[in-house]
C-alpha cells in the first residue's frame, strides 16, 4: 500500500476535493452530508446540459444507478466523458444491477467505460461478474466471501478496483486484496449509506495516486466511524446522527488503527 488511509485523510481534509455525485433521489441528501462530514465538497450535478462540463472541474465523478431514467443515464454518460477527458477518476455503484433487463443493459455499458472503482454489495458484484446472486431489489442477500472470486475476475476484466461491502469488506484490483473490519450492524438499517460510501470513494480517489489505496481509505473511514457511532446508539435512528458526527471526528491517527488484513489472491 503506497498511501495509507491516514495519509489520504490528511490530504482529503487539506484539499476538500469537489466530488460530482450522480446518485439516486433517496441518497442525495445523505450522501452530501456524508461528504461534508468527512471533509469533501459534494455537488449533485446530473443534467446532461452541464454534467460533462462540470466533470472537468470536479476532482472525481461518482455514478449510482439507483433511480434510472433515460435523462439520468444521458447525464451519467456525459459526466463520464468529461471526467475521462480531464483525467479524473470516476466511481460506479451498480445498485440492483441484477434486478431488471434495463439495469443490466445500462450497467454493462457503464462498465465498458472503464470505471476507476466499482463499489457494490456482494449480490451486485456477483451479477456483474456473470454469476447468480440472491439479491432482491436493492438488498444484497449474498455474503461478501461468496463474491470475492467474482470481484477478482471483474477487476481483471474491467481494469477497475472492486470494493465489495458488507459485514467484512473486500477490496481487490485483481492482483492485490485486503479485508476491512469494523462498522455497525445498524448501518444496513439506514438507507443510502452504501450509496454515500460510493461518493466517499470518489473523494478519496480525487486525492490518491492509486485507486486501490483510495478504496481502502474510504472503506476504512466508514468502518472506523461506524464502529465508533455504534457505541451508545440504541438503534438505527440514534445511530444515524452519531455516524455523521463520527465521520467528522475520525482523525488520521484513528485511521492508522483501522483493521485491515491482507488477503491472498490466487494465481
Amino acid at each position: 500500500m503506497t498511501q495509507a488511509p491516514e495519509t489520504l485523510l490528511t490530504a482529503l481534509r487539506a484539499s476538500t476535493p469537489l466530488v460530482q455525485c450522480i446518485t439516486n433521489y433517496v441518497a442525495m441528501n445523505i450522501a452530501a452530508n456524508v461528504l461534508l462530514a468527512a471533509g469533501a465538497s459534494p455537488a449533485m450535478v446530473s443534467d446532461v446540459e452541464e454534467a460533462e462540463e462540470f466533470a472537468g472541474i470536479a476532482g472525481a465523478v461518482t455514478v449510482n444507478i439507483g433511480t434510472l431514467s433515460p435523462p439520468f443515464v444521458a447525464g451519467m454518460q456525459a459526466a463520464i466523458r468529461g471526467a475521462q477527458a480531464a483525467g479524473r477518476p470516476w466511481v460506479l455503484d451498480p445498485v440492483a444491477c441484477q434486478a431488471t433487463s434495463y439495469r443490466r443493459v445500462v450497467v454493462q455499458a457503464l462498465v465498458a467505460r472503464h470505471p476507476t472503482i466499482i463499489r457494490g454489495n456482494a449480490s451486485e458484484i456477483l451479477s456483474l461478474a456473470g454469476e447468480a446472486s440472491q439479491g432482491q431489489g436493492v438488498d444484497g442477500r449474498d455474503p461478501v466471501e461468496a463474491a470475492e472470486e467474482g470481484a477478482r475476475r471483474l477487476a481483471r476484466s474491467s481494469g477497475a478496483v472492486v470494493a465489495v461491502t458488507g459485514e467484512v469488506d473486500y477490496v481487490t484490483d485483481g492482483t492485490r486484496a485486503v479485508r476491512i473490519e469494523g462498522g455497525s450492524p445498524f448501518m444496513p438499517m439506514n438507507t443510502a449509506l452504501g450509496c454515500s460510501l460510493t461518493c466517499l470513494c470518489g473523494a478519496y480517489a480525487a486525492v490518491a495516486d492509486d485507486a486501490f489505496d483510495a478504496a481502502v481509505g474510504a472503506l476504512s473511514h466508514f468502518a472506523v466511524a461506524g464502529a465508533r457511532a455504534h457505541d451508545g446508539a440504541l438503534g438505527p435512528g440514534s445511530f444515524a446522527p452519531r455516524f455523521l458526527d463520527a465521520l467528522a471526528a475520525v482523525t488520521p491517527e484513528a485511521l492508522a488503527g483501522a483493521v485491515i488484513h491482507d488477503a491472498a489472491v490466487p494465481a
